[in-house]
């Protein structure tokens, strides 16, 4: 039995709707509810949480799957605070324990003190800037990818907890040009596919 904590990083702000990571996160949802050996727990941050219930969730879960829009190049203001305070409450609460070092080698293993090893997650992130922008020479981003560039530091976010990264899938143009019926079709074969090994 594996436990699922599914995140929709979206909220409500200026003219941003979020449908299409409300849209991911069904899927998501849908997608474990149809099968006996996982569980799941939810959390939408558009949403009242309790920070204590929050920590207990990532505890319990195998498995996180984020779901965000990259607005201005990270994830929404209400998603940084929300990950600001959970990950403060998790400090000697079942998320991490120290930054990993010692006084007689503080040059060292920084980024180990996390308690979430054997765990994993998935990202999803959806842009505004078509997919040529990161590969694009001269281009804003340098010619790196979403995970090399915008996406880095929440990747060492996760790593610092101690989980590892199944698989991250970024969804490019969504407000301009997206064929959004195909995208979440691509999305339903990505997650089939990032599980079938748990089958």
């Amino acid at each position: 039995m594996k436990n699922i904590l599914i995140i929709n990083g979206w909220h409500a702000f200026a003219a941003a709707k979020g449908e299409f990571n409300k849209s991911l996160f069904t899927i998501s949802k849908c997608f474990f509810e149809d099968k006996n050996n996982y569980k799941i727990k939810v959390t939408e941050i558009n949403e009242v949480y309790e920070v204590e219930k929050e920590v207990s969730k990532f505890v319990w879960a195998d498995v996180i799957i984020y779901h965000t829009p990259i607005w201005w190049f990270s994830v929404p203001f209400k998603f940084k605070k929300y990950l600001d305070e959970v990950l403060t409450a998790g400090y000697r609460n079942g998320l991490w324990n120290s930054d990993g070092r010692n006084a007689e080698k503080p040059k060292i293993n920084y980024g180990t003190g996390g308690l979430l090893n054997g765990k994993s997650y998935i990202v999803t992130t959806s842009w505004n800037a078509p997919e040529e922008a990161f590969s694009l020479q001269n281009g804003l981003f340098n010619e790196l990818s979403v995970d090399n560039s915008a996406l880095s530091g929440f990747h060492a976010m996760n790593k610092y907890l101690g989980l590892s990264l199944i698989a991250s899938i970024p969804f490019y143009d969504v407000e301009k040009n997206a064929n959004i019926i195909e995208e979440l079709k691509k999305y339903e074969l990505f997650i089939d596919m990032c599980f079938k090994s748990f089958n």
